[in-house]
């Protein structure tokens, strides 16, 4: 990747040191003194390969710090005002954590079976869900993904 990937404002690419001897390895995930905002909230998320999760925006602020446990992911951001993008493949092979204000369209594809953790700024609101999306297929992304013909839920399917 180049310099590229950085065009995004707000977007930060967080190096994940492992430390690893014979047992394994070692990871710190989140460090709340390192991000603009502490997080409140994690989730844990499983997609097989081929899935599209996104592109979701947040109107009141959360943003989301992205890491992919295990498996590879590549992550799309779209900057709604400017349509400047983002996009790493983080995972396995590159062990990093993306900070997305929520402002901004976010999502991510399954490049393998995976386990995603979201950290967020928010607590999510069943009864008043600050959820806003933006079609996957839109054309300022839509050359980002590996796929064509990606699985997805029916609200992310939703035109």
């Amino acid at each position: 990747m180049t310099d590229a990937r950085l065009r995004v404002d707000g977007v930060l690419r967080i190096p994940l040191r492992r430390f690893e001897d014979e047992r394994g390895w070692f990871c710190e995930l989140r460090r709340d003194s390192a991000l603009p905002r502490p997080t409140v909230q994690t989730n844990l998320s499983f997609s097989r390969a081929g899935v599209i999760r996104g592109l979701h925006y947040h109107e009141r602020g959360q943003d989301d710090l992205f890491a992919c446990l295990q498996g590879t992911a590549r992550v799309v951001v779209l900057d709604r005002e400017t349509g400047a993008t983002f996009t790493e493949d983080i995972g396995d092979e590159n062990p990093v954590a993306i900070y997305v204000p929520g402002y901004h369209a976010h999502g991510f594809e399954a490049l393998t079976d995976l386990l995603f953790c979201y950290h967020v700024t928010e607590e999510y609101d069943p009864a008043d869900p600050d959820e806003h999306g933006v079609s996957w297929d839109d054309p300022r992304v839509a050359h980002l993904w590996s796929t064509t013909t990606p699985i997805l839920s029916e609200r992310d399917a939703a035109p």
